[in-house]
């Protein structure tokens, strides 16, 4: 590069940053004209249908996808603090293997429908929901994919401090300048800055590239999670009697907190459920993200094995138990090689972690307010927007520490995703018949615009699944303020269940009385139509892959279609 060049892109850049502090209209996205959306409707290239060479998701991607998801330090504990409740080993694990089969199921459904399609869940909600009340669903998801950010990436904070203290020992005393009411150390907010500087740069990674990251992620975790697992064991001359461990409790109590833990671990995932999407419209082909059914079981199960395993011996060479890894990981520190032992667990579970902050709730954010604002957002502008509100501004170390009332809501929030669930998967299998316009998804005026944007049928659905939720919701936040029935109580135990079954019949039901005739198409219009000589736009960014390229594109809307000037594409 000459000095020229190099001067002529430092004044552009200085140029720019100008712009965008002194005019906010200097952040507004470029106008696609190759979206297949209407001429009168403001979109951009990462709401469109995904194109073919974007598609690089085959079914080791899903594997090392849901791998990444579910190979996790929160995955580790989750089996073994089911005992804690008084069931035994035998029924964490059958817990574990029932909620994973209850998350498989659905997900696989609702997953169809991006791989057939290779469309967003933002997108695909609107031919249930209707257009505009699909945005209810859009934030719904939003809300829980920037909280839950927060708070993964407060707990990534701990295997920073488990790092520095094996390079450091004497990190473990730093000294805290910190208020209590920050509800953190000085050493705490150190830990989680470094791995805010850590998660960054991964969150850019585009989503048909992410499968990279899966593949590090899964042949650096597993030979030391099993050396884990393994060593503890070999210590303890066994699994320990905690394992053996008979039930505390007995009869309908059993059965309740059987259902109880099982809605608590199906719920944990049944955001992806709704937003798989998001991930399987990069599928190569239709059948690639079928392996998520036989995977999402068998990992998750393994996995709570670990946990339970692992807690028990701890038990015995400890003589605590210890329901983390990373509280394992921290017991290492005492000598040099144990230190070395601490340093690399510690590294590769951060990896871990930063891994299922990125698929699980970064992108899935993206995704969402792309969806909300597309002239001023895509899904590079979501993620660093998530780093910045869900890292910073929501305080999540606050949450984490002493917001006890606001973690038991927003776990309870997850009731709004069952009947989401249930409603995607019987309108896109049972009512439709997998029959799309997908054009038509993207015209505010086309056939999924129902009445004044609001499909009744599902409105009316969700409704009627999540009213007798609240007063239990409501409790479950301030259970010394609010008062209910035991049989309201009892319904909360197995709400996810509940939420998405009823809504799945009584979505049918409706449509069935009830059918919207105009929504019911004889075939598939696809949305992924040909285009000559057009912008390699990167679906994550927006961006060209040069400067400014012209060329022709087939556009269309409710499944009309015309061919248009593309014009310039600039980055935005």
């Amino acid at each position: 590069m000459d000095s020229f060049t190099f001067r002529e892109r430092g004044q552009r850049i200085k140029e720019k940053a100008h712009a965008r502090l002194t005019d906010r209209r200097s952040w507004k996205l470029p106008k696609q004209t190759s979206s297949i959306a209407p001429s009168y409707v403001w979109t951009n290239a990462d709401q469109d249908p995904v194109p073919e060479d974007k598609r690089t998701w085959t079914s080791w991607a899903f594997i090392g996808y849901w791998y990444s998801d579910l190979v996790t330090i929160s995955t580790w504990t989750a089996a073994s603090a089911i005992m804690t409740t008084g069931l035994t080993a035998t029924d964490a694990i059958l817990i574990v293997l029932v909620a994973a089969i209850c998350n498989a199921i659905p997900t696989v459904l609702n997953g169809a429908i991006g791989a057939d399609l290779h469309i967003s869940f933002p997108v695909a909600c609107r031919a249930s929901y209707g257009y505009w009340l699909s945005y209810f669903c859009v934030v719904t998801r939003a809300i829980l994919a920037l909280f839950w950010f927060g708070v993964q990436s407060a707990n990534g904070g701990t295997c920073v401090t488990a790092i520095l203290t094996a390079i450091w020992p004497s990190y473990a005393r730093l000294p805290n300048h910190l208020p209590k009411s920050a509800g953190t150390t000085s050493q705490g907010l150190l830990s989680y800055f470094i791995y805010w500087c850590i998660q960054f740069p991964l969150l850019l990674i585009p989503s048909h590239r992410l499968q990279y990251l899966f593949w590090v992620k899964t042949v650096l975790v597993t030979p030391m999670a099993l050396a884990m697992v393994i060593w503890i064991t070999v210590v303890a001359g066994g699994q320990g009697e905690f394992f053996y461990a008979p039930a505390t409790v007995s009869g309908s109590t059993r059965a309740w907190l059987w259902l109880s833990n099982l809605t608590s671990v199906t719920g944990g995932y049944s955001t992806l459920a709704v937003n798989i999407p998001d991930f399987s419209r990069f599928s190569r082909s239709h059948g690639a993200q079928l392996w998520q059914l036989p995977f999402i079981p068998l990992f998750k199960t393994l996995v709570g094995i670990f946990g339970i395993v692992s807690a028990s011996a701890s038990k015995r060479v400890y003589g605590t138990v210890l329901w983390s890894p990373l509280d394992i990981v921290n017991r290492w520190q005492g000598s040099p090689g144990g230190r070395a032992a601490a340093f690399f667990a510690a590294a590769i579970w951060l990896l871990a972690q930063i891994s299922v902050n990125v698929s699980a709730n970064g992108i899935s954010f993206a995704n969402d307010v792309t969806t909300l604002a597309p002239k001023w957002i895509n899904i590079r502008r979501g993620v660093v927007l998530v780093q910045v509100l869900g890292g910073w501004a929501l305080c999540p170390w606050i949450i984490v520490s002493s917001a006890a009332a606001f973690l038991n809501f927003m776990n309870a929030y997850a009731i709004f995703m069952a009947p989401i669930a249930g409603v995607l998967v019987a309108d896109y299998w049972v009512v439709k018949r997998r029959r799309y316009d997908v054009p038509a998804l993207y015209d505010p005026e086309g056939i999924y615009r129902y009445r004044y944007g609001v499909n009744w049928r599902a409105l009316v659905t969700t409704a009627v699944v999540i009213v007798p939720l609240l007063p239990a919701l409501a409790k479950k936040v301030t259970p010394a303020n609010v008062h209910i029935s035991q049989g309201l109580v009892n319904l909360f135990t197995f709400n996810w269940l509940y939420g998405f079954f009823v809504a799945l019949v009584l979505y049918c039901g409706l449509n069935y009385w009830f059918p919207d005739q105009t929504t019911l198409i004889p075939h598939v219009v696809p949305g992924d139509a040909p285009v000559v000589g057009a912008v390699d736009a990167d679906v994550e960014s927006g961006l060209g892959q040069d400067e400014k390229t012209k060329g022709e594109g087939v556009v269309g809307s409710g499944g009309n279609h015309e061919v248009k000037e593309i014009g310039d594409i600039t980055a935005a």
